[in-house]
C-alpha cells in the first residue's frame, strides 16, 4: 500500500506547457475506486462583455507547490480519498485551453465530489498564482473572488496578524449534507442541515 504523499501528484506546468488530462486521470484511477471527480478550469472568451483573447499566469512556483500539498492534505483528513492530482499551467493559456486540472478518485462518488470543489475553492483563495486577462482592448491583472472573500473574511477578525494560517473549514465525512455553521454579521451562528440551494456562493 502507497503512503498517502506517493498518491498526490502536484505539478506547475511551464510556458507553453499544456495540460495532458488523460495523464492526471490515469494516475488517479485504480481498482479499488469506484469514482473519479474531475475539474477542467478553462479560459473562456469573454468577461463581462469584454473579448478575452488569453489568460496569463505567473507563480511563485515553490510556495504554490506547497500550498497545493498542503490543500491535498487537508482534503485527505476531510474525505476518504485515494489519489489526487493537481496541475496548472504557468503563461499564456488561449481560449478553449486548460488552466488547472484536478483529478480525485475515491471508493465513493461523494467523496471524491465535494473534495474536488474543495481543492479548486482552496486554490483559487489561497495559492500565490496571479492571473492577467489579455482583452482585444488592453490587459489587467484580475484577483480571484476567492481569494478577495478570504481577505475580507481575515480583515474582519480582531487581533488577527496577517501572517496566521487560515484553518479550512471543517468537513463532515458523511458527504455534502452534515450539519453547517454560518454567522451573520452581528457574530451570531446559525446551523443548518442538509443541502442549500441558490444562496450558495460560486
Amino acid at each position: 500500500m502507497m503512503a498517502a504523499e506517493e498518491k498526490t501528484l502536484v505539478e506547475i506546468l511551464e510556458e507553453h506547457n499544456p495540460i495532458d488530462l488523460a495523464k492526471y486521470i490515469n494516475y488517479v484511477s485504480a481498482p479499488q475506486a469506484g469514482a473519479i471527480a474531475t475539474f477542467s478550469g478553462t479560459t473562456r472568451d469573454t468577461f463581462e462583455g469584454k473579448v478575452v483573447l488569453e489568460l496569463r499566469y505567473e507563480a511563485y512556483t515553490p510556495m504554490a507547490i506547497r500550498y497545493l500539498k498542503s490543500i491535498c492534505s487537508s482534503a485527505r483528513s476531510s474525505w476518504n480519498l485515494h489519489s489526487i492530482a493537481v496541475a496548472h499551467r504557468l503563461g499564456p493559456v488561449p481560449v478553449g485551453e486548460t488552466s488547472v486540472f484536478i483529478a480525485i478518485s475515491s471508493v465513493h462518488r461523494i467523496d471524491a465530489l465535494d473534495a474536488c470543489k474543495y481543492v479548486i475553492d482552496e486554490l483559487k483563495a489561497t495559492v500565490p498564482i496571479w492571473k492577467k486577462e489579455v482583452l482585444a482592448n488592453g490587459e489587467v491583472w484580475k484577483e480571484n473572488s476567492e481569494f478577495l472573500e478570504r481577505r475580507l473574511e481575515l480583515g474582519k477578525k480582531d487581533g488577527d496578524c496577517c501572517g496566521k494560517k487560515v484553518e479550512p473549514e471543517v468537513r463532515d465525512k458523511k458527504g455534502c449534507c452534515g450539519a453547517k455553521v454560518k454567522v451573520n454579521e452581528e457574530g451570531i451562528a446559525n446551523n443548518s442541515t442538509g443541502h442549500e440551494g441558490s444562496g450558495e456562493v460560486e
